[in-house]
């Protein structure tokens, strides 16, 4: 598997309404990766006008099509380029694009094809709710991935191009992110975790509770429906598993 560096990287940052965020996420991300791009998922604000500030590429959906449609979106876009990896990351501030580095170090290390934040080391500062939330939902996605997640729910992640090939289903909302775990899982991909900050300023969630929710419940119901596969995850050609 091709060595991940700043070069063969690619930042991709799905928006909505973020302009009092974003330039200032893209410019600091561009501080770590030869390429950034804003995929302003429909916005009506400044978002598209900031994100073209920090000198970041910026594309639009002319309409909102939801965050899991944007990242689709994005990546097509990326991998049709040739890029080797993805590095996705949230356009409000909550995902410090200086802990990048970390998640290149651990796919380097680990020969993981699909690297993800896991702010579960220290939930001091996690909302109650969302603490118990996550850690519910990464239980029951570990179990059906048949490997550990310590946080599902973490929308900063790094992911190799082979796994991106698997990853165009009919999921366009906040549980595609779950779903891109499950499918890469089911297709043998070794998913390995990386510690981030968790930071939570004034910005308010995107997701609905009740309506996310149920997708999730819903997502989670046909993966347990599924026979399983067998198999350990694959290895790339320097032996990491």
């Amino acid at each position: 598997m091709t060595r991940a560096d700043r070069t063969n990287v690619a930042a991709l940052i799905p928006s909505y309404y973020e302009q009092a965020h974003i330039q200032d996420v893209a410019r600091r991300t561009l501080a770590q990766l030869d390429h950034v791009l804003v995929l302003d998922d429909g916005s009506t604000d400044r978002t598209a006008e900031e994100a073209r500030k920090s000198g970041a590429e910026v594309l639009r959906h002319e309409k909102n099509q939801g965050k899991g449609a944007a990242i689709k979106t994005g990546m097509r876009e990326l991998t049709g380029r040739g890029v080797s990896y993805v590095l996705i990351l949230d356009g409000d501030g909550q995902h410090l694009p200086e802990e990048i580095p970390g998640f290149l170090e651990v796919a380097n290390k680990t020969g993981a094809a699909f690297v993800v934040g896991n702010r579960m080391a220290d939930t001091r500062t996690m909302p109650f709710v969302r603490r118990l939330t996550n850690k519910f939902m990464s239980a029951q996605i570990s179990r059906l991935c048949g490997q550990p997640v310590p946080d599902s729910q973490c929308g900063f992640r790094l992911i190799h191009r082979d796994v991106i090939a698997h990853l165009y289903c009919d999921s366009n909302n906040y549980e595609y992110e779950t779903e891109m775990l499950l499918i890469a899982s089911r297709e043998g991909f070794k998913i390995a975790a990386v510690p981030v900050s968790t930071v939570y300023g004034e910005e308010k969630s995107k997701i609905h509770p009740v309506r996310d929710t149920v997708r999730f419940f819903k997502l989670i119901s046909r993966y347990k429906k599924l026979p399983k596969r067998g198999g350990e995850p694959r290895m790339d050609t320097d032996g990491h598993g």
